[in-house]
Protein backbone atom coordinates (compact mmCIF):
# COMPACT_ATOMS: atom_id res chain seq x y z
CA UNK A 1 0.00 0.00 0.00
CA UNK A 2 1.06 3.29 -0.58
CA UNK A 3 2.99 4.63 2.11
CA UNK A 4 3.08 8.55 2.61
CA UNK A 5 5.15 10.89 4.15
CA UNK A 6 3.53 14.72 5.35
CA UNK A 7 5.83 17.35 5.48
CA UNK A 8 5.80 20.72 7.67
CA UNK A 9 6.40 23.97 7.15
CA UNK A 10 5.81 26.01 9.95
CA UNK A 11 2.67 25.71 11.55
CA UNK A 12 2.84 21.48 11.28
CA UNK A 13 0.01 20.45 8.90
CA UNK A 14 -0.84 17.28 8.24
CA UNK A 15 -0.88 15.34 5.30
CA UNK A 16 -1.56 11.82 5.25
CA UNK A 17 -0.95 9.09 6.58
CA UNK A 18 -0.74 6.74 3.62
CA UNK A 19 -1.17 3.28 3.53
CA UNK A 20 2.12 3.02 3.46
CA UNK A 21 -1.78 8.48 4.98
CA UNK A 22 -1.34 8.95 5.63
CA UNK A 23 4.17 7.00 7.60
CA UNK A 24 8.02 5.64 7.87
CA UNK A 25 10.52 7.39 5.97
CA UNK A 26 12.53 10.47 6.20
CA UNK A 27 11.33 13.76 6.18
CA UNK A 28 10.76 15.70 2.79
CA UNK A 29 12.17 19.16 4.60
CA UNK A 30 13.07 21.39 6.85
CA UNK A 31 9.99 23.16 8.95
CA UNK A 32 9.82 26.92 7.60
CA UNK A 33 9.16 29.70 10.18
CA UNK A 34 6.35 29.44 13.11
CA UNK A 35 4.59 32.65 11.07
CA UNK A 36 4.60 30.49 7.50
CA UNK A 37 1.44 28.26 7.04
CA UNK A 38 1.85 24.45 6.86
CA UNK A 39 2.65 22.20 4.15
CA UNK A 40 2.73 18.38 4.12
CA UNK A 41 4.68 16.41 1.77
CA UNK A 42 4.44 12.42 0.60
CA UNK A 43 6.70 9.77 1.39
CA UNK A 44 6.34 6.54 3.46
CA UNK A 45 3.54 6.08 6.46
CA UNK A 46 4.45 3.85 9.04
CA UNK A 47 7.73 2.74 9.35
CA UNK A 48 7.55 0.30 6.15
CA UNK A 49 5.28 0.93 3.65
CA UNK A 50 2.47 -1.76 4.71
CA UNK A 51 2.29 -4.91 2.44
CA UNK A 52 -0.64 -5.71 0.06
CA UNK A 53 -2.79 -8.64 2.05
CA UNK A 54 -3.77 -11.73 -0.08
CA UNK A 55 -7.18 -10.27 -2.10
CA UNK A 56 -7.70 -11.67 -5.42
CA UNK A 57 -6.56 -9.38 -8.15
CA UNK A 58 -9.59 -8.52 -9.40
CA UNK A 59 -9.43 -7.20 -13.36
CA UNK A 60 -12.85 -7.72 -14.15
CA UNK A 61 -14.30 -4.24 -15.67
CA UNK A 62 -18.01 -4.82 -14.04
CA UNK A 63 -18.87 -2.23 -11.83
CA UNK A 64 -21.99 -2.77 -9.43
CA UNK A 65 -24.55 0.21 -10.43
CA UNK A 66 -25.93 2.20 -7.37
CA UNK A 67 -28.25 4.93 -6.32
CA UNK A 68 -27.01 6.05 -3.34
CA UNK A 69 -26.72 9.49 -2.43
CA UNK A 70 -22.62 9.53 -3.11
CA UNK A 71 -21.66 13.53 -2.93
CA UNK A 72 -19.94 14.71 0.33
CA UNK A 73 -19.47 18.24 0.17
CA UNK A 74 -15.47 19.13 0.58
CA UNK A 75 -14.37 23.03 1.27
CA UNK A 76 -10.97 24.59 1.66
CA UNK A 77 -11.13 28.09 3.76
CA UNK A 78 -9.18 29.74 6.45
CA UNK A 79 -8.20 27.64 9.67
CA UNK A 80 -7.75 27.88 12.93
CA UNK A 81 -4.13 27.39 12.52
CA UNK A 82 -3.63 29.51 9.69
CA UNK A 83 -2.85 26.48 7.26
CA UNK A 84 -3.32 26.79 3.42
CA UNK A 85 -4.82 24.40 1.06
CA UNK A 86 -6.65 21.96 4.01
CA UNK A 87 -8.92 20.21 1.90
CA UNK A 88 -11.69 19.70 4.80
CA UNK A 89 -15.16 17.77 4.92
CA UNK A 90 -17.43 16.48 8.15
CA UNK A 91 -17.44 13.07 8.96
CA UNK A 92 -20.32 11.34 10.84
CA UNK A 93 -19.87 8.31 13.29
CA UNK A 94 -22.32 6.55 15.22
CA UNK A 95 -21.95 3.91 17.45
CA UNK A 96 -22.61 0.53 15.75
CA UNK A 97 -26.13 -0.58 15.03
CA UNK A 98 -27.50 2.77 16.67
CA UNK A 99 -28.68 6.24 16.28
CA UNK A 100 -26.13 7.68 18.98
CA UNK A 101 -24.50 9.70 16.36
CA UNK A 102 -21.75 12.44 16.33
CA UNK A 103 -20.22 14.82 13.49
CA UNK A 104 -17.09 16.16 13.41
CA UNK A 105 -16.23 18.84 11.33
CA UNK A 106 -12.95 19.75 9.66
CA UNK A 107 -11.33 16.59 8.78
CA UNK A 108 -8.91 16.08 6.46
CA UNK A 109 -9.64 14.54 3.06
CA UNK A 110 -6.31 12.50 1.94
CA UNK A 111 -6.09 10.43 -1.08
CA UNK A 112 -2.76 9.39 0.44
CA UNK A 113 -3.44 7.76 3.59
CA UNK A 114 -6.24 4.68 4.10
CA UNK A 115 -8.18 5.12 7.20
CA UNK A 116 -10.73 7.34 9.56
CA UNK A 117 -8.47 9.05 12.30
CA UNK A 118 -10.19 11.08 14.38
CA UNK A 119 -9.22 13.23 18.02
CA UNK A 120 -10.69 12.04 20.50
CA UNK A 121 -11.42 15.49 22.01
CA UNK A 122 -13.53 15.94 19.17
CA UNK A 123 -16.16 13.77 19.56
CA UNK A 124 -18.76 14.62 22.69
CA UNK A 125 -18.39 13.45 25.82
CA UNK A 126 -19.29 9.99 27.05
CA UNK A 127 -19.80 9.23 23.54
CA UNK A 128 -18.49 5.60 23.44
CA UNK A 129 -17.00 3.59 20.99
CA UNK A 130 -16.66 0.02 21.46
CA UNK A 131 -12.59 -1.30 21.35
CA UNK A 132 -11.53 -3.41 18.68
CA UNK A 133 -9.49 -5.94 19.63
CA UNK A 134 -5.44 -7.05 18.90
CA UNK A 135 -4.57 -9.63 17.05
CA UNK A 136 -6.96 -12.92 17.75
CA UNK A 137 -7.44 -12.14 21.73
CA UNK A 138 -9.57 -9.93 23.66
CA UNK A 139 -7.63 -7.19 24.57
CA UNK A 140 -7.71 -3.70 22.84
CA UNK A 141 -6.05 -2.66 20.37
CA UNK A 142 -3.74 0.83 20.04
CA UNK A 143 -2.78 2.22 16.51
CA UNK A 144 0.17 4.21 15.79
CA UNK A 145 0.32 6.06 12.22
CA UNK A 146 3.16 8.25 11.47
CA UNK A 147 3.63 10.76 9.25
CA UNK A 148 6.95 12.45 7.29
CA UNK A 149 5.58 15.18 9.76
CA UNK A 150 5.32 12.80 13.32
CA UNK A 151 2.83 10.41 14.37
CA UNK A 152 -0.73 9.85 15.29
CA UNK A 153 -1.30 7.37 18.42
CA UNK A 154 -4.70 6.23 19.75
CA UNK A 155 -7.06 3.30 20.12
CA UNK A 156 -8.42 1.22 17.42
CA UNK A 157 -12.40 2.10 17.97
CA UNK A 158 -15.44 0.76 15.76
CA UNK A 159 -17.86 3.00 14.52
CA UNK A 160 -20.77 2.86 11.68
CA UNK A 161 -18.85 5.74 9.50
CA UNK A 162 -21.51 7.83 7.51
CA UNK A 163 -20.41 9.51 4.00
CA UNK A 164 -23.58 11.54 2.25
CA UNK A 165 -25.61 8.51 2.36
CA UNK A 166 -22.99 5.60 2.41
CA UNK A 167 -22.10 3.71 5.22
CA UNK A 168 -19.16 1.74 6.21
CA UNK A 169 -20.79 -0.20 9.26
CA UNK A 170 -18.59 -1.31 11.76
CA UNK A 171 -15.85 -0.16 10.79
CA UNK A 172 -12.30 -0.38 13.08
CA UNK A 173 -11.01 3.63 12.92
CA UNK A 174 -8.42 4.95 15.10
CA UNK A 175 -9.16 7.62 18.01
CA UNK A 176 -6.30 9.62 18.52
CA UNK A 177 -5.29 10.63 22.06
CA UNK A 178 -7.57 8.02 23.54
CA UNK A 179 -7.18 8.36 27.44
CA UNK A 180 -7.67 4.34 27.57
CA UNK A 181 -4.15 4.12 25.60
CA UNK A 182 -2.57 6.69 27.70
CA UNK A 183 1.29 6.10 26.73
CA UNK A 184 2.69 6.08 23.84
CA UNK A 185 5.23 3.31 22.68
CA UNK A 186 8.64 4.42 21.81
CA UNK A 187 8.80 2.67 18.52
CA UNK A 188 5.74 5.39 17.85
CA UNK A 189 7.48 8.35 19.58
CA UNK A 190 10.42 7.64 17.35
CA UNK A 191 8.57 9.56 14.52
CA UNK A 192 8.95 12.76 15.71
CA UNK A 193 6.02 15.23 16.32
CA UNK A 194 3.39 13.97 18.21
CA UNK A 195 0.41 14.65 16.42
CA UNK A 196 -2.35 14.51 19.40
CA UNK A 197 -4.21 17.69 19.63
CA UNK A 198 -5.60 19.92 16.97
CA UNK A 199 -3.30 22.59 17.26
CA UNK A 200 -0.43 20.31 15.98
CA UNK A 201 -2.84 18.10 13.34
CA UNK A 202 -4.42 21.46 12.16
CA UNK A 203 -7.64 19.64 12.02
CA UNK A 204 -9.89 17.24 13.85
CA UNK A 205 -8.60 14.02 12.04
CA UNK A 206 -8.04 12.61 8.68
CA UNK A 207 -10.32 10.81 6.28
CA UNK A 208 -7.98 8.24 4.54
CA UNK A 209 -9.34 7.51 1.01
CA UNK A 210 -6.05 6.32 -0.84
CA UNK A 211 -5.57 3.44 -3.40
CA UNK A 212 -5.73 0.97 -0.41
CA UNK A 213 -8.49 -1.19 1.52
CA UNK A 214 -6.19 -1.01 5.05
CA UNK A 215 -3.79 1.31 6.48
CA UNK A 216 -0.88 -1.65 6.88
CA UNK A 217 -1.81 -5.11 5.21
CA UNK A 218 -0.35 -8.33 5.81
CA UNK A 219 2.46 -6.63 6.78
CA UNK A 220 1.01 -6.60 9.96
CA UNK A 221 -1.45 -9.93 9.87
CA UNK A 222 1.78 -11.98 9.49
CA UNK A 223 4.09 -11.18 12.73
CA UNK A 224 3.72 -8.01 15.36
CA UNK A 225 5.09 -4.37 14.09
CA UNK A 226 5.67 -2.11 16.63
CA UNK A 227 5.40 0.92 13.91
CA UNK A 228 1.70 -0.04 13.83
CA UNK A 229 -0.52 -1.90 16.13
CA UNK A 230 -0.20 -2.78 19.78
CA UNK A 231 -2.74 -5.17 22.71
CA UNK A 232 -2.98 -2.96 25.29
CA UNK A 233 -4.63 -4.32 28.18
CA UNK A 234 -4.93 -2.02 31.28
CA UNK A 235 -3.20 0.52 28.85
CA UNK A 236 0.43 -1.42 29.05
CA UNK A 237 0.77 -1.50 25.30
CA UNK A 238 3.23 -4.27 23.55
CA UNK A 239 3.77 -4.52 19.43
CA UNK A 240 0.82 -7.27 18.26
CA UNK A 241 -0.67 -8.60 15.09
CA UNK A 242 -3.38 -7.38 13.79
CA UNK A 243 -5.97 -9.39 11.25
CA UNK A 244 -6.96 -7.56 8.12
CA UNK A 245 -10.22 -7.05 9.29
CA UNK A 246 -9.38 -5.29 12.68
CA UNK A 247 -6.87 -2.96 11.05
CA UNK A 248 -7.75 0.98 10.77
CA UNK A 249 -9.56 0.88 7.13
CA UNK A 250 -10.63 2.79 4.58
CA UNK A 251 -14.02 3.75 4.56
CA UNK A 252 -15.17 3.51 1.02
CA UNK A 253 -13.61 0.14 0.51
CA UNK A 254 -16.06 -1.06 3.18
CA UNK A 255 -19.28 0.52 1.49
CA UNK A 256 -22.21 -1.65 0.04
CA UNK A 257 -21.52 -0.01 -3.20
CA UNK A 258 -19.75 2.88 -4.39
CA UNK A 259 -16.74 1.28 -2.70
CA UNK A 260 -14.12 0.96 -5.33
CA UNK A 261 -12.74 4.62 -5.54
CA UNK A 262 -12.95 8.77 -5.01
CA UNK A 263 -13.30 11.27 -7.12
CA UNK A 264 -12.22 14.68 -6.41
CA UNK A 265 -14.01 17.68 -7.88
CA UNK A 266 -12.84 21.15 -7.54
CA UNK A 267 -13.01 24.05 -9.64
CA UNK A 268 -10.22 26.20 -11.20
CA UNK A 269 -9.10 29.09 -9.11
CA UNK A 270 -7.02 31.87 -9.55
CA UNK A 271 -2.86 32.38 -9.96
CA UNK A 272 -3.43 34.71 -6.62
CA UNK A 273 -5.47 32.19 -4.90
CA UNK A 274 -9.33 31.93 -3.58
CA UNK A 275 -10.38 32.57 -0.02
CA UNK A 276 -12.64 30.20 -0.02
CA UNK A 277 -13.71 26.82 -2.21
CA UNK A 278 -16.19 24.36 -2.44
CA UNK A 279 -16.43 20.92 -4.24
CA UNK A 280 -17.45 17.31 -4.15
CA UNK A 281 -16.15 14.42 -2.61
CA UNK A 282 -17.85 11.79 -5.10
CA UNK A 283 -17.84 7.93 -4.04
CA UNK A 284 -17.39 5.37 -6.55
CA UNK A 285 -15.91 5.45 -9.87
CA UNK A 286 -18.48 3.86 -12.93
CA UNK A 287 -21.13 3.42 -10.86
CA UNK A 288 -22.69 6.35 -10.81
CA UNK A 289 -23.52 8.80 -13.80
CA UNK A 290 -21.47 11.42 -11.42
CA UNK A 291 -18.40 9.16 -11.49
CA UNK A 292 -18.04 7.88 -15.04
CA UNK A 293 -14.54 7.90 -15.46
CA UNK A 294 -15.27 8.90 -19.40
CA UNK A 295 -12.14 9.76 -21.56
CA UNK A 296 -9.54 10.87 -17.88
CA UNK A 297 -6.01 8.51 -18.61
CA UNK A 298 -5.38 5.88 -16.23
CA UNK A 299 -2.19 6.12 -14.47
CA UNK A 300 -1.93 2.45 -12.97
CA UNK A 301 0.21 1.93 -9.22
CA UNK A 302 2.84 -0.11 -7.80
CA UNK A 303 0.60 -2.67 -6.28
CA UNK A 304 2.13 -2.54 -3.20
CA UNK A 305 3.30 1.19 -3.16
CA UNK A 306 0.92 2.97 -5.16
CA UNK A 307 3.54 5.19 -6.39
CA UNK A 308 3.24 6.20 -10.18
CA UNK A 309 6.74 7.94 -11.32
CA UNK A 310 7.07 11.12 -12.64
CA UNK A 311 9.69 12.81 -14.98
CA UNK A 312 10.27 16.69 -15.73
CA UNK A 313 11.37 18.79 -18.00
CA UNK A 314 14.85 19.21 -17.11
CA UNK A 315 14.58 15.30 -16.89
CA UNK A 316 14.71 14.67 -13.40
CA UNK A 317 12.94 11.02 -12.83
CA UNK A 318 10.82 10.32 -9.46
CA UNK A 319 10.24 6.82 -9.45
CA UNK A 320 8.04 7.92 -5.89
CA UNK A 321 5.67 10.04 -7.09
CA UNK A 322 2.22 10.32 -6.08
CA UNK A 323 -1.11 12.18 -6.28
CA UNK A 324 -2.34 13.46 -2.91
CA UNK A 325 -4.76 15.45 -1.79
CA UNK A 326 -3.53 15.62 1.82
CA UNK A 327 -0.61 17.32 0.62
CA UNK A 328 -1.29 21.21 0.64
CA UNK A 329 1.57 22.00 -1.80
CA UNK A 330 3.39 20.53 -5.01
CA UNK A 331 6.60 18.77 -3.18
CA UNK A 332 9.86 18.26 -5.18
CA UNK A 333 13.27 18.65 -5.67
CA UNK A 334 14.78 21.78 -7.87
CA UNK A 335 18.35 23.30 -6.85
CA UNK A 336 17.48 26.56 -9.24
CA UNK A 337 14.17 27.69 -7.34
CA UNK A 338 14.69 30.84 -4.32
CA UNK A 339 13.28 28.56 -1.29
CA UNK A 340 12.11 30.08 1.87
CA UNK A 341 11.91 27.70 4.55
CA UNK A 342 10.64 24.75 2.92
CA UNK A 343 8.88 26.71 0.09
CA UNK A 344 9.68 27.76 -2.96
CA UNK A 345 9.27 31.58 -3.45
CA UNK A 346 11.10 32.40 -7.19
CA UNK A 347 10.92 36.14 -7.95
CA UNK A 348 8.37 35.78 -10.62
CA UNK A 349 6.47 32.79 -11.42
CA UNK A 350 7.69 29.65 -13.03
CA UNK A 351 6.20 27.14 -15.08
CA UNK A 352 7.41 23.43 -15.46
CA UNK A 353 6.36 20.53 -17.30
CA UNK A 354 6.38 16.73 -16.91
CA UNK A 355 5.14 13.59 -17.80
CA UNK A 356 3.49 10.86 -15.05
CA UNK A 357 3.55 7.50 -15.86
CA UNK A 358 2.06 4.71 -14.37
CA UNK A 359 3.59 1.19 -13.93
CA UNK A 360 2.08 -0.17 -17.37
CA UNK A 361 3.99 2.74 -19.25
CA UNK A 362 1.11 4.70 -19.67
CA UNK A 363 1.88 8.36 -19.25
CA UNK A 364 0.08 11.74 -18.92
CA UNK A 365 1.66 15.20 -19.50
CA UNK A 366 1.52 18.35 -16.57
CA UNK A 367 2.07 21.19 -16.23
CA UNK A 368 2.90 22.83 -12.69
CA UNK A 369 3.62 26.92 -12.03
CA UNK A 370 5.22 27.70 -8.67
CA UNK A 371 4.51 30.92 -7.56
CA UNK A 372 6.52 32.92 -4.05
CA UNK A 373 5.04 31.28 -1.29
CA UNK A 374 5.10 34.31 0.94
CA UNK A 375 3.68 36.46 -1.88
CA UNK A 376 0.47 34.11 -2.02
CA UNK A 377 0.22 34.21 1.86
CA UNK A 378 0.49 37.90 1.82
CA UNK A 379 -2.55 37.96 -0.12
CA UNK A 380 -4.67 36.48 3.09
CA UNK A 381 -6.28 33.91 0.33
CA UNK A 382 -6.25 29.92 2.01
CA UNK A 383 -6.72 27.70 -1.45
CA UNK A 384 -3.51 28.06 -3.91
CA UNK A 385 -2.82 26.34 -7.51
CA UNK A 386 0.82 27.31 -7.23
CA UNK A 387 2.15 26.98 -3.62
CA UNK A 388 5.13 24.35 -3.90
CA UNK A 389 7.93 23.29 -1.15
CA UNK A 390 11.05 21.19 -1.26
CA UNK A 391 11.19 17.15 -0.91
CA UNK A 392 14.40 16.14 -2.17
CA UNK A 393 13.58 11.84 -2.57
CA UNK A 394 9.72 12.06 -4.32
CA UNK A 395 7.68 14.39 -6.44
CA UNK A 396 4.09 15.02 -5.09
CA UNK A 397 1.30 16.17 -6.54
CA UNK A 398 -0.39 17.85 -3.81
CA UNK A 399 -3.71 19.79 -3.81
CA UNK A 400 -2.92 21.97 -6.41
CA UNK A 401 -2.75 19.68 -8.93
CA UNK A 402 -6.72 19.04 -8.20
CA UNK A 403 -7.99 22.65 -8.40
CA UNK A 404 -9.54 22.77 -12.01
CA UNK A 405 -9.69 18.72 -12.39
CA UNK A 406 -11.64 15.29 -11.56
CA UNK A 407 -9.15 13.46 -9.80
CA UNK A 408 -10.22 9.42 -9.33
CA UNK A 409 -8.23 7.64 -7.17
CA UNK A 410 -8.95 3.54 -7.84
CA UNK A 411 -8.94 1.38 -5.07
CA UNK A 412 -6.72 -2.06 -4.95
CA UNK A 413 -8.70 -5.32 -6.08
CA UNK A 414 -11.78 -3.33 -6.66
CA UNK A 415 -13.07 -3.60 -10.20
CA UNK A 416 -14.01 -0.23 -12.08
CA UNK A 417 -14.18 0.37 -15.88
CA UNK A 418 -10.52 0.06 -16.76
CA UNK A 419 -10.00 -2.68 -14.41
CA UNK A 420 -8.75 -3.26 -10.47
CA UNK A 421 -6.93 -0.65 -8.65
CA UNK A 422 -4.56 1.07 -7.75
CA UNK A 423 -4.46 3.67 -10.11
CA UNK A 424 -4.85 7.41 -10.54
CA UNK A 425 -6.81 9.15 -13.24
CA UNK A 426 -7.74 12.48 -14.69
Amino acid sequence: MKARLALIAGSVALALNACGGGGGGSAAGAAAPASTPVASAPAASGANPPIAASAPSTTSSSVAQSTTPNVLPITVASTPTSTRNMLMASVTVCVPGTSTCATVNNVQVDTGSQGLRLLASALPAGFALPAVPAGSGADPAGSCAAFGSGYTWGAVRSADVKLAGEVASALPIQLIADPSVPVTPSACTSFGLAMLNSTVLRSNGILGVGPFGADCGAACVNGPNSSWYYACPSGNCTPSTQPLAQQVSNPVAAFATDNNGVVIDLPAISDTGQSNVSGSLVFGIGSQANNALGSATVLRGNSVTGFVSTTTSDGTVYSQSYIDSGSNGFFFANTTLTRCGVWFCPSSPQSLGATLKGVDGVSASASLSVANATSLFATGNWAFNNLAGYNGSAFGWGLPFFFGRRVYTAIQAQATPAGAGPYYAF
